[in-house]
């Protein structure tokens, strides 16, 4: 696991060793956010907290970061400053190990301002903490690069682009990111508004140049066109699947392609499924539904059998001979057998209805996943989440078991489930969520912390009680393996301090 490097320059207090941590005191502005860094093995590579100073004149206000260690140690900070559209930064590590600070909390306010622009990321350098504006990169419909240090407003945008919808009739599109395996991929299409064409996905090498280019979609209109959802690539190929439309007929095949080459490797059809649940199987609302091993990748997406019968689908591509192998879980029977008044639409007791929370992957192609019992606000009620509910599978997508979590009932905002966590490089998982409970003896409602592990297939739960003094917010965080984080706030008092706290399972 990569580790931050202990700096010398912009070094706040050094601590040897510290399982606390108090945020208020690491920087003089106010605390706007704090969130883990996870490297691109998943692997917890520490914290960032962002504090914000306000206007340092019309157009600018003023940020700082403060970077902790896994172990809460802060090992870099620095003061930079940013447009007015900005609130709130999150961070994560990019793979060239760089801290990307990307805005996440826009200030709607100021966006009606003439002078508005989308608002940049910043970019650490760990190793010589130094922040910078994050450059972009434009590819022009005359094949040129631009390089964009800042955005052009909201009103020049929307100036430029209906000119260039009048000159032309569509308006040329085109994004573009650096990859790890070198150089840059883009895609390119022209948008006419209700349908796109002349779609490609273009390679350029370190320098910018063109090195392939693979077109579809080239005739493209409203009822007949094709589009590409791209699964995973690396450093020698690009895996998607294709879709072609011919207004009510839809097909669906396994793209591979040749990353130095840009050369079909493969064009597979996908079968056996509705085209809703194929078109759909990289992308379950809220929640990381795939993950990359050695030789195959997995993903698990929502089984559209009809309008009223649902379930689960799980898609695991063979990265070495292309071939896909798709499983099936349905709401009924598969899992009305295991879960009372269970429909086939999802739908449970008194107009709750499951609602995937997350998604655990092994590495033999079993797959738990996590729902809530949850109920839509109605014109007079709030929203309302109920009991947790664990759907354990083997290797060949079939139930195992299902664990049902009897939770209090929470209202308005739920955060009763918190995160998970892979333990022993990915083959086992521990997920944990809390629930405001009544002690059976003191009849005192108090915090309590589930902390749930499935190891080698075995499901094992322990219970620990979460203290709160006084008024202040006891939240739990994710920390290394073995800990967990628990942030103690009151921001009357300004007390805001976090704490490693070592787990027994």
């Amino acid at each position: 696991m990569k580790k931050l490097t202990l700096l010398v320059f912009g070094l706040i207090q050094t601590i040897a060793y510290s399982q606390t941590q108090d945020l208020a005191s690491l920087a003089s502005g106010k605390n706007v956010g704090m969130n883990a860094l996870f490297d691109t093995k998943d692997n917890l590579y520490g914290y960032v907290s962002i504090y914000a100073y306000g206007k340092t004149d019309n157009k600018k206000q003023k940020f700082e970061y403060v970077i902790l260690d896994k172990n809460l140690n802060p090992v870099a900070n620095k003061e930079f400053e940013a447009g007015l559209l900005v609130s709130n930064y999150f961070g994560y590590v990019d793979f060239k190990g760089q801290i990307i600070l990307q805005p996440s909390d826009i200030n709607y306010l100021q966006a009606f301002s003439k002078d508005a622009a989308a608002p940049v990321s910043m970019v650490i350098d760990p190793k010589t903490n130094t922040v910078k504006p994050k450059v972009y990169y434009d590819y022009q419909e005359d094949g040129t690069f631009k390089e964009i240090s800042q955005p052009k407003t909201f009103k020049e945008e929307r100036k430029e682009n209906r000119a260039e919808k009048k000159e032309k009739g569509y308006n040329y599109v085109s994004v573009v990111g650096e990859i790890k395996e070198g150089g840059y991929l883009a895609l390119e299409y022209n948008d006419y508004g209700k349908y796109i064409n002349k779609n490609s996905l273009i390679k350029f090498d370190d320098n910018k140049k063109e090195i392939w280019r693979y077109s579809y979609n080239t005739n493209g209109d409203k009822k007949v066109f094709s589009d590409l959802s791209i699964l995973e690539k690396d450093e020698n190929r690009i895996y998607g699947i294709l879709r072609k439309v011919n207004d009510d007929d839809k097909t669906f095949s396994l793209l591979v392609i040749d990353m130095k080459t840009g050369k079909e490797l493969s064009n597979k059809p996908i079968t056996g499924l509705s085209p809703e649940t194929i078109y759909n199987i990289d992308a379950l609302s809220g929640i990381d539904n795939d993950k990359t091993f050695d030789d195959k990748v997995v993903l698990l997406g929502r089984n559209y059998i009809s309008k009223e019968n649902r379930g689960f689908a799980r898609f695991i591509l063979d990265k070495n001979n292309y071939n896909v192998d798709l499983k099936t879980i349905s709401y009924k029977p598969d899992l009305s057998n295991h879960i009372p008044k269970l429909s086939a639409d999802g739908g449970v007791e008194n107009g709750y209805y499951l609602q995937t929370k997350d998604a655990y992957f092994m590495s033999d192609g079993s797959v738990g996943i996590l729902s809530e019992k949850f109920k839509p606000a109605g014109q007079y009620n709030a929203p309302k989440t109920t009991d947790l509910v664990y759907i354990n599978t083997d290797k060949d997508f079939k139930v195992k078991d299902v664990q049902v979590f009897e939770k209090e009932k929470s209202k308005w905002v739920n955060s009763d489930y918190l995160f998970s966590q892979y333990l022993n490089d990915g083959k086992d998982v521990v997920f944990f969520f809390r629930d405001y409970q009544k002690d059976q003896v003191t009849k005192e409602k108090k915090w309590n912390l589930f902390i749930n592990t499935i190891i080698d297939g075995k499901f094992k739960q322990e219970v620990v009680p979460i203290s709160e003094k006084d008024n202040y917010v006891v939240t739990p965080y994710v920390a290394k393996e073995g800990y967990i984080l628990l942030r103690e706030f009151n921001e009357k008092e300004k007390f805001n301090k976090i704490r490693l706290e070592r787990l027994n399972y």
